[in-house]
């Protein structure tokens, strides 16, 4: 079970195991996005320093063209990451709602065998159980998958950011 965990949340998706009850499904939903956020948080830990680099420079640069102090300028940066972080979040959440109405209506999917469907695709996770099979899926797919995936590669960004 730790095993189906690790491979769960870490978004490896062997397809060795996979959940096949509605409860486990739900459990997989939660371990693959608390995993993404484990990692990702410990990934912002180590990218912190360049961030911060990066900060100083441009309150630099700020400061020279301005006569704001830089503490005004770093909460305005702030705010604006935080809107484009709930924004970005809104839409995820949009996207994920619109894949689960379109496998339930017109893949035929249970509402949680689609919600899953829904979270293994966004967050790349793939453990090829369930997919969109027929055309209309298929080409649905190609923008969704495309859109869902970098819409929550921005949101983890963001995050990350704040």
């Amino acid at each position: 079970s730790v095993y189906f965990c690790i491979v769960t949340m870490t978004t490896v998706g062997y397809g060795d195991l996979v959940p096949s009850s509605s409860t486990s499904r739900l459990l997989a939903c939660a371990f693959v996005f608390s995993g993404m956020v484990v990692v990702g948080h410990l990934l912002s830990r180590a990218a912190d320093y360049l961030v911060e680099r990066q900060e100083n420079l441009l309150v630099r640069a700020f400061d020279m063209r301005q006569t704001v102090g830089p503490e005004d300028i770093l909460k305005e940066v702030h705010t604006k990451l935080r809107h484009k972080c709930y924004v970005t979040f809104l839409v995820l959440v949009i996207l994920i709602f619109i894949g689960t109405v379109f496998l339930v209506m017109f893949e035929e999917m249970p509402v949680i065998e689609a919600f899953y469907c829904v979270c293994s695709t966004v967050t790349t996770l793939g453990y090829g159980d369930k997919s969109f099979n027929s055309g209309a899926g298929r080409l649905f797919a190609v923008f969704w998958i495309l859109t869902s995936t970098i819409c929550l590669a921005q949101f983890f960004l963001y995050v990350a950011e704040l």
